[in-house]
């Protein structure tokens, strides 16, 4: 039987020349592939999508908007409420975020009536200020922005001050709530948070209900006061800023704002305030 034959082994120099002639050829397409990606980014297409602003990388992760019913810190709150500049109103209450719906003239009309009255006491009493819609943060879970307010100056011994953004910080003297559909959080968590902070008086006018509350601060709890023999509800820390029920609920500006003008300073001296301040 023979034997089988070897395969002859090709020589040594052969094998080392066609691996020299492959690894040549491999440079020459990484060469060639290198040359036609410098062509595609230096492509007209491509360096116009270069030169595009970068508005699309930037707005990639947006700050979250508000959302009903969410948990925050007032900080947080108020960094994504200043990137919604088309929100006209929302609160943050114990906590929770509450988004302010659209107005209705059952609010704006009667809304409109507390604005001219306090804004007609404030035009005839030095140190006291109205202000209508504003932001106050009250403590690190309450940011809220009321109907209407007065605040006492600080160089007239008020509690509030303004803050580098513009924003009331402190517990304002007296605030006005008009409530239409938001009666059951103005009586309950607002007014906890309100009387919590120091808010001296607070005021909840029930639109549906046909009921106006005036709540006092008596030993950190809220009193609610009955009007007097003459359906008047007096404030113990802005003297002469009288409201007659019957005509507030009868829509009667007139009257409301008759009220006021019995009852102007004496000697352009700002009003006395007759409740201690909260240390």
């Amino acid at each position: 039987m023979k034997a089988p034959q070897k395969r002859p082994q090709r020589p040594a120099s052969i094998a080392q020349t066609e691996l020299d002639a492959a690894l040549r050829a491999a440079r020459r397409l990484e060469t060639n592939l290198a040359a036609d990606l410098r062509l595609r980014l230096n492509s007209p297409r491509m360096l116009a999508v270069e030169s595009k602003p970068h508005s699309a990388r930037s707005s990639a992760s947006p700050p979250l908007p508000l959302e009903s019913g969410e948990f925050m810190h007032a900080r947080e709150f108020l960094r994504r409420y200043e990137q919604m500049p088309q929100v006209k109103k929302a609160e943050l209450i114990e906590g929770v975020v509450y988004m302010g719906s659209p107005v209705s003239t059952k609010h704006a009309i009667p809304d409109g009536i507390i604005h001219g009255w306090l804004a007609l006491y404030a035009a005839h009493n030095p140190g006291v200020q109205f202000m209508p819609n504003a932001t106050v943060i009250l403590d690190a879970e309450n940011t809220v922005q009321p109907d209407a307010l007065l605040r006492r100056l600080p160089e007239q011994g008020g509690l509030t001050r303004v803050t580098d953004d513009g924003y009331l910080a402190g517990p304002p003297e007296l605030v006005v709530e008009v409530a239409v559909s938001s009666a059951s959080i103005d009586l309950r968590d607002k007014r906890r948070a309100y009387c919590r902070n120091g808010v001296r008086e607070y005021i909840v006018w029930r639109v549906a209900a046909g009921c106006v509350d005036w709540f006092c601060l008596e030993d950190d709890e809220y009193v609610r006061q009955a009007p007097d023999a003459q359906g008047m509800l007096d404030s113990r820390v802005f003297p002469g800023l009288r409201l007659p029920v019957a005509g507030l609920l009868a829509y009667d500006t007139a009257e409301v704002l008759a009220a006021l003008a019995e009852h102007e300073p004496r000697n352009g001296n700002p009003p006395e305030t007759s409740v201690k301040s909260k240390d």
